[in-house]
């Protein structure tokens, strides 16, 4: 009997080649939820580039906005699956504090969050996948399916970016929130051989490299396609749009110009770009905000501004904090200058360029804090102790000590300064990525995607010609047999 295998696939639509390859080497049946704009909806019901079976567009499904919720359905869900669905609802993007467009009502919530999870019981009961195929879920309804699928023991092959390397990947049965169990290895490499092996993995190479690269010519092939050619159809088919009607946000995007603009100015002139030598620093790069490292895997901790208050409180009174604006700030428009202009304000805070190289912090560093980021993990090659406030895949590491409250915040911050790094047990962990993971660029295969399909990054909803998908498939064939190789492998 063939495998099942569910494919999730959005609008980056990298999975559509992952599919093809899998369907064809593997003579599975291949199963596939779209979450995607209603342009490019248009190719996927009539394309024969992969033999899915069956196929749902998950926006199809959620379209009741005011019936009376299920409040009985809803409760027994969570009893049923262990899953807290407004922990996973009130930090989605699109339904409370990030979406400038929309408010959504907690009836209209209540309402979707019944919609899909009747829809992904649904599914799940008439396909009954051996295998769930898709990237570290980022939303909060992809989460769910997720989830949903582990607590029916549908093995999961999720498929992510090592912290250890940007240019390699692995694929887990985990997310990000579970630590890594690793086994003694016997590798002896120096902390210097461990950093030449992260080396090239900084988020302000990937950031400039691959995030902040843009075309004022594209940006503007974009904006003339998205004014004059597209119907706009997402603004009622899917909540996600709800709002964006084009002069909204035609506005926005000139509105989010000028802040950008203004709040670089003032990062330019205030943050500071070189680090005093008689400092004692304890080192807090700030999280971009609006994305997963925070919504999703640190959910009860995306106030970064009363974490980085608390930190202050708790220090000793001779270190200085110093706080890293992300490298990719530009990306969600910088943070408010009020918010800068709060935190310079507070004492022993030193606000740090994002020029500034992460890595030259931490040597100088005695102590790195993060809520879930990967600074931490890499603090470890310099021989610095960290702390996290959540478990990430990294935490079996002893050197990383994780916040219980923040009344023991104080005591643990001190302890943290005398800690040492166990070079033995870094040499653990280092092999099991290396032994679990391969060379893959994804974020090279994201951008050749949004290059040639989405105006280098700038429209998501654009028309799918067949002849160009079967272009852009060929075209990269290699990069997709691959992926498909490394899965393959996980399944036969």
């Amino acid at each position: 009997m063939n495998k099942k295998i569910m494919f999730w696939i959005d609008n980056n639509l990298s999975y559509f080649g992952l599919a093809k390859s899998i369907t064809e080497s593997l003579g599975c049946d291949s199963y596939a939820i779209f979450d995607v704009t209603d342009r490019a909806k248009k190719f996927f019901k009539k394309q024969d580039i992969v033999d899915f079976k069956k196929i749902w567009f998950y926006h199809d499904h959620i379209k009741d906005y005011t019936s009376e919720p299920d409040m009985d359905y809803l409760k027994k869900f969570e009893e049923r699956y262990g899953i807290n669905l407004f922990l996973l609802a009130y930090n989605e993007r699109s339904l409370y504090q990030f979406n400038k467009f929309y408010k959504f009502s907690t009836k209209e919530v209540l309402l979707i969050l019944e919609q899909e999870c009747k829809l992904f019981e649904r599914i799940i009961g008439e396909v009954n996948p051996d295998y769930l195929i898709m990237y570290m879920p980022f939303f909060h309804y992809d989460n769910l399916f997720y989830r949903m699928c582990k607590k029916r023991d549908i093995k999961c092959l999720i498929l992510k970016v090592t912290r250890l390397n940007s240019e390699s990947c692995m694929i887990s049965e985990d997310d990000e929130t579970v630590k890594i169990n690793f086994e003694k290895s016997n590798m002896q490499r120096t902390f210097e051989e461990l950093e030449e092996i992260k080396n090239g993995s900084s988020l302000e190479k990937r950031g400039v490299k691959y995030y902040l690269t843009s075309s004022k010519q594209e940006l503007f092939r974009a904006a003339i396609d998205y004014l004059f050619f597209s119907k706009n159809s997402n603004v009622i088919s899917h909540y996600t749009y709800f709002g964006r009607t084009k002069i909204k946000v035609l506005f926005q995007t000139i509105f989010d110009s000028i802040k950008t603009k203004q709040r670089k100015k003032f990062v330019d002139k205030h943050f500071v770009r070189e680090i005093d030598n008689d400092d004692k620093i304890i080192f807090f790069p700030l999280h971009l905000e609006e994305e997963i490292a925070l919504l999703v895997i640190a959910p009860f901790f995306t106030n970064q501004i009363e974490i980085v208050k608390n930190l202050v409180r708790s220090m000793p009174i001779d270190y200085k904090l110093y706080l890293k604006e992300s490298p990719v700030g530009q990306l969600r428009n910088w943070r408010e200058i009020s918010i800068y202009k709060e935190l310079m304000e507070l004492p022993n805070v030193k606000l740090i360029h994002p020029s500034v190289n992460s890595s030259l912090l931490m040597k100088k560093s005695s102590l790195v804090v993060t809520i879930s980021g990967t600074a931490a993990l890499h603090a470890a090659f310099y021989n610095k102790p960290a702390i996290n406030f959540v478990d990430t895949s990294y935490s079996n590491l002893s050197c990383i000590e994780k916040v219980s409250s923040f009344d023991e915040l104080p005591k643990l911050i001190r302890n943290s300064l005398e800690r040492k790094v166990d070079l033995s047990e870094l040499n653990d962990f280092v092999e099991h990525i290396l032994k679990n993971s391969f060379k893959f660029n994804l974020n090279e295969l994201w951008k050749l995607h949004s290059d040639f399909f989405q105006y280098k990054g700038h429209l998501a909803d654009v028309e799918i010609p067949e002849g160009k998908m079967k272009s852009f498939l060929e075209l990269h064939k290699s990069k997709f047999d691959t992926l498909a190789k490394e899965h393959i492998k996980q399944i036969v």
